[in-house]
């Protein structure tokens, strides 16, 4: 019976809680799901710096961050979308799929939810990161831990490699996300969907993530570069690879817009209504990519 009593005030107070505007829900949603994507993935970067590859190597970082994007769809998908990138979310509005009113909240939210995963990084981190760099907290040489939290070049890529590089990744992941979520592919199980987009991040992190660490995600890079620049690392992370923060940021918008146009005009838009699959119902990250065709 007490048991029963404090499970039922537990219960009221839970529901006093209740949010009930809508679109805070998702803003939370979206803030929660970036965190945990962060979490894991720049928490994988994080152990494998401090061990000195002793515990992990690069495979653990493109796990991590794969199994982080995984995890943050099914924490998000049924109340947001999970979109977890501003450059999604940018897609949809694009395409007539997302309001436009709701993206600067959602692109704050996305943001916020990265700055407060890559100050837990650090707070949980922060012995072993001061361990590893002798207490300087820098950008470059061969004790750097900025890298832990946001992108850096490779010394030999400018910064139009870079921007191409970022543009071609990021027109990738939209475009299999599309197809993922198409129901003139046919059909999905809709539990394995979020596995499916850890597994195209994955794919992409190694084969693509040598030049520049593969953000692929405006939030994912710079939310944790504005927390390095408050937390201790300064003006360097803005300053680094001849200026390099602002490449993170546009370029997986363009290609994120590039690998929607490109997927619209080569594949869905040629689809027979016909061969569609009105049972099939897509959620979390790919539910967007499916509302017009399922409604067609």
């Amino acid at each position: 019976e007490g048991n029963f009593l404090g499970t039922s005030y537990m219960e009221r107070i839970l529901r006093k809680c209740r949010i009930q505007n809508q679109l805070v829900r998702e803003c939370l949603a979206e803030c929660l799901g970036v965190y945990i994507l962060i979490l894991f993935g720049c928490g994988s970067v994080a152990q494998v710096t401090t061990t000195r590859n002793q515990k992990g190597e690069y495979l653990s970082i493109n796990l991590g961050f794969a199994l982080g994007v995984t995890l943050g769809v099914y924490v998000s998908r049924g109340v947001s979308g999970a979109h977890l990138n501003p450059a999604v979310s940018l897609s949809l509005c694009a395409l007539g799929r997302h309001s436009w009113f709701k993206l600067p909240f959602y692109i704050f939210f996305q943001l916020l939810g990265a700055f407060l995963a890559a100050a837990t990084v650090a707070l949980q981190y922060y012995e072993a990161i001061q361990s590893y760099s002798g207490g300087e907290l820098t950008v470059s040489g061969p004790n750097a831990t900025a890298g832990i939290f946001c992108t850096f070049p490779d010394e030999y890529l400018s910064l139009l490699g870079g921007f191409i590089d970022q543009v071609i990744g990021t027109a990738a992941l939209l475009l299999c996300i599309l197809a993922l979520g198409d129901s003139g592919q046919g059909s999905i199980p809709e539990g394995v969907q979020p596995v499916l987009v850890g597994a195209v991040v994955m794919v992409i992190g190694v084969s693509m993530g040598s030049n520049s660490g593969y953000a692929l995600n405006p939030a994912r890079d710079f939310g944790p570069r504005l927390f390095t620049y408050i937390a201790g690392w300064g003006v360097d992370v803005f300053t680094a690879g001849g200026g390099w923060w602002w490449v993170p940021l546009v370029a997986p918008c363009v290609g994120a817009l590039l690998g929607t146009l490109v997927y619209e005009l080569m594949i869905e838009v040629h689809h027979d209504p016909g061969l569609k699959h009105p049972s099939y119902r897509p959620s979390g990250l790919i539910r967007w990519a499916s509302e017009r065709s399922n409604t067609q």
